[in-house]
């Protein structure tokens, strides 16, 4: 069946297509440890699994991802707490390693940290205990789950407040969840455009 111009111009707004939003760009510098000992295809199976959960769950709200790649590297201050190379102001660096530094572990086997590391906006994955979707609410991709926690700016309230941390970690698998099982990432597209202003304006580290 065939339709006018002028029958067309009289169906109802609510009826036609809403036009899809510009997506939304964020700045991702993957930071790869050139010191980690990795495990097996630890590193391939991070390019073909892990990855592509991401850029496929965050593409869903309208999100995409500028990436580039660098080499990097994790030392120790005279404190002894970490001091890492290869971190760029004004994105999200996307640090990959084996293992999370002791000094942010504390014996706790992590799969992922976020922070900012002397103004640097940092999230940390330990591909020997990263992982793809498994459970629902419960095991939530690794990458995903520590890039949501800088999307909701946790990244800029301290982590050691710990009758949050229960709380935040929660709400980043129900959010995950949902966009990863019924596409709905309403929430975390409005959050990640308020986020990417802050990073953009956040571009002197300390």
């Amino acid at each position: 069946m065939k339709i006018t111009r002028r029958e067309f111009a009289a169906i109802p707004v609510a009826f036609r297509p809403t036009p899809a939003r510009a997506p939304l760009v964020l700045p991702v510098n993957h930071v790869i440890d050139s010191h980690a000992r990795w495990m097996g295809e630890q590193l391939p199976y991070f390019w073909s699994r892990i990855w592509p959960e991401v850029v496929r769950d965050l593409g869903r709200c309208g999100i995409g991802l500028q990436t580039k790649v660098c080499k990097g590297e994790i030392r120790r201050s005279p404190s002894g707490n970490p001091l890492l190379l290869g971190l760029e102001p004004g994105v999200i660096n996307l640090f990959v390693t084996n293992y999370i530094p002791l000094a942010w572990d504390n014996g706790r086997a992590l799969a992922g940290v976020t922070a900012r590391h002397r103004g640097y906006h940092l999230c940390m994955i330990a591909l020997n205990h990263a992982h793809v979707h498994q459970i629902p609410f419960l095991s939530i991709n690794t990458c995903l789950h520590e890039l949501l926690h800088a999307l909701f700016q946790d990244i800029l309230e301290s982590r050691k407040k710990a009758r949050f941390a229960e709380s935040r970690e929660y709400r980043i698998d129900l959010y995950a969840t949902r966009l990863w099982l019924f596409h709905d990432g309403a929430e975390i597209r409005r959050s990640a455009e308020l986020y990417l202003k802050r990073l953009q304006a956040d571009v002197k580290p300390r």
